[in-house]
């Protein structure tokens, strides 16, 4: 389209305005406007002449200037993520459900964020580094909120030898030693600035928090070699047990390496305390978050102080009480009386069902 055109348009508008005004006043004002006009036209034909082999085409209009100040370039992301899935989250090679796994992040794992992009996150958990979706985590505040929950303060033992004592004070009795290198979970609803609460043989005991280092952990994810290692690390374990049992090890079954952990964690408790911890193995092994054997989930890292430092060993080996073994048997059959609680320590560290010195959830 010309421009010449758009013009004559736009003089036809305004001779059709000025006209109509001419029809509310006299006949003699509306010639008066028509002369003008007619002034008006001659000088706008010569315009249009000048423009009339002008096309749009021709017309170059500058961009306009970009006043936008660049921003800076973005950092790349950190802070905590957590899983949020029932059992586990697949994490892969490339942000794509196409791409191949490199292993799994189970519920209550955590790890730090090393990139994002539309809808993945990638994270680096333990050894585990890979792309996640975005619909299966948590960040931020809520992120942060379940790491207290389900987190874990470790002590490291720095001195050669540490008392346990019974009470938080040098005057109170003594349990036994803990020595150097051992790392050992604490109770951080009763830890003191001075005092570090600990379990020690079924009981709560506590050391002094000046010969131990502190680190606060969540648990991590795996990487398929890791997952595979493990399952060699179960059964080896097992074949060691048996082993070290000598001909009664025949008849040790689960229920007797379960009866065992329970003795070491609750020994001291009512039945119902005793129940319950047997009841958290079987949640775990049931969940698909866990290990799927009372071994796999006994001997997970950093999951029960006893059966890392020998203790669930060495109590199959001397016996187990009967009223151990019958909460074992009780659990392995369905029983519970925390519900599909998965969790537990000592009262005071975490809200939840609370029997004898133990809290569950």
């Amino acid at each position: 389209m010309k421009i010449r055109k758009r013009l004559l348009r736009g003089i036809a508008g305004i001779f059709a305005g000025v006209c109509a005004i001419g029809l509310c006043k006299n006949m003699a004002m509306a010639a008066q406007v028509a002369t003008s006009l007619g002034d008006f036209n001659q000088g706008a034909a010569q315009i249009l002449d000048a423009l009339e082999y002008v096309d749009e085409d021709d017309i170059v209009v500058p961009p306009k200037e970009d006043t936008k100040e660049s921003s800076e370039e973005e950092e790349p992301p950190s802070g905590l993520v957590m899983a949020d899935v029932v059992n586990s989250l697949n994490v892969r090679e490339e942000p794509s459900t196409d791409s191949s796994k490199v292993g799994f992040l189970y519920a209550d794992c955590g790890g730090e964020i090393l990139e994002t992009t539309e809808g993945w996150t990638k994270i680096q958990s333990g050894n585990l580094i890979g792309w996640c979706s975005n619909d299966y985590l948590l960040f931020g505040e809520e992120a942060q909120a379940l790491a207290d929950s389900v987190g874990h303060a470790w002590a490291t033992v720095e001195a050669d030898a540490l008392k346990v004592r019974k009470q938080p004070s040098e005057d109170a009795g003594v349990y036994g030693l803990v020595k150097k290198g051992d790392v050992i979970e604490t109770n951080i609803g009763n830890n003191t600035d001075e005092w570090l609460s600990i379990e020690f043989e079924g009981y709560e005991g506590f050391i002094s928090a000046d010969y131990v280092s502190i680190e606060f952990k969540v648990d991590t994810g795996e990487t398929i070699e890791e997952v595979n290692e493990r399952k060699k690390r179960e059964k080896a374990e097992r074949a060691k047990l048996i082993a070290n049992l000598g001909p009664v090890a025949i008849d040790t079954t689960d229920d007797v390496l379960l009866a065992a952990l329970v003795q070491c964690e609750a020994g001291n408790q009512p039945y119902e305390g005793q129940l319950a911890v047997a009841a958290v193995v079987m949640n775990r092994v049931r969940s698909g978050a866990y290990p799927n054997t009372v071994a796999g989930v006994i001997y997970a890292s950093g999951q029960f102080g006893p059966a890392g430092s020998g203790k669930v060993e060495a109590q199959v080996a001397a016996g187990v009480k009967d009223s151990c073994l019958q909460a074992a048997h009780e659990a392995i059959n369905g029983q519970t009386n925390v519900g599909t609680a998965t969790h537990f320590k000592r009262v005071g560290a975490h809200e939840g069902v609370e029997i004898g010195a133990h809290v569950f959830w």
